[in-house]
């Protein structure tokens, strides 16, 4: 790198909140490009409680955690410095720099800050499906429906209930035996006809609980019937960990969510969003893609930064 103040100063070029996909890529990214950069890492992962990760090129079946440690060693060895941790306030200086202050009290400072802090799967509140979740229950199709192909399928509707439908749609490629529990949603005349042509079956009544036993699913009624399934697929509302966007300033569309471009850049100059923070349904392979473009965009303002210092000491 050419010799500048910015390089001199103890602050980072890049603080990278968040050590998932989006995070990790974005911090080998920047590291590869000899920048000085941090992340801070609550090792909080969305789908730590799956046993397996699909649909990622060449990493098939591989374990969450397993992903998660060999992100944090692959930035640590181009020099990135990780730190578990949680960031729970940053500020915009005038001068344009941030400053970061973790729970532990810690202080930060950086150039440019990039947040893949994800998002929280907000289930239904009904009794076993936290105890499962990740394994005989889950919300994404693509990721586990091939795994209990032509096994017996429930789809229990939840707080996204367009996301709910969709699932009851699509897990009937398979399986040809998929219930629709609507639970506490009710459904057009139209859309039941809809699920009902398709080949779903709809099984009305409220949910009381998901039983568990032996690896095998029980869905209770309120009304005291009972239906056994191999998986069950819910429909969580997608809830973003964005509140330092919020702190920023950063815009935001109608339904709450931070806006991007498509490298990532919020409103705020100088900060950038990647992943589920900002794209619920990006999975694993589309948030390491994100991270890496977004590291790109960052290293690019980071040049331009460098440059026009040198242009404003040039005589």
């Amino acid at each position: 790198m050419p010799n500048s103040p910015t390089n001199a100063s103890p602050t980072y070029d890049a603080i990278i909140v968040g050590g998932g996909p989006a995070g990790a890529s974005a911090a080998i990214l920047l590291a590869r490009s000899m920048r000085r950069v941090l992340v801070v890492d609550a090792g909080k992962t969305r789908n730590g409680s799956a046993e397996h990760v699909h649909n990622y090129l060449g990493l098939d079946g591989i374990s969450p955690d397993e992903l998660h440690r060999r992100g944090r060693h692959e930035a640590e060895h181009y020099g990135c410095t990780w730190k578990a941790g949680a960031i729970d306030s940053v500020r915009r200086h005038s001068g344009g720099t941030f400053e970061l202050v973790e729970r532990s009290g810690s202080v930060h400072r950086a150039r440019a800050v990039v947040v893949a802090t994800g998002l929280r799967d907000e289930l239904p509140e009904v009794e076993g499906i936290e105890d499962s979740w990740g394994g005989n229950i889950a919300h994404c199709p693509y990721c586990h429906g091939y795994e209990v192909r032509g096994g017996h399928i429930g789809v229990l509707a939840g707080p996204n209930r367009s996301f709910s439908l969709h699932q009851a749609e699509l897990l009937r490629l398979w399986s040809d035996d998929v219930i629709f529990f609507p639970d506490a949603i009710d459904l057009a005349a139209s859309e039941r006809a809809s699920l009902s042509q398709w080949g779903v079956r709809i099984v009305d009544g409220r949910v009381r609980r998901v039983r568990s036993v032996d690896s095998k699913l029980t869905v209770q009624l309120v009304n005291g019937e009972d239906v056994d399934r191999t998986a069950v697929f819910v429909g969580p509302r997608f809830s973003p960990n964005h509140a330092l966007l919020f702190d920023l300033g950063c815009t935001h569309n109608d339904d709450g969510w931070i806006t991007v471009d498509q490298n990532g850049a919020t409103s705020v100059a100088g900060v950038w969003a990647a992943g589920n923070v900002v794209d619920s349904l990006a999975q694993l392979v589309h948030a390491a893609a994100q991270g890496t473009r977004t590291g790109i965009a960052v290293n690019r303002s980071l040049l331009e930064q460098d440059m026009s210092v040198l242009d404003r000491q040039s005589p």
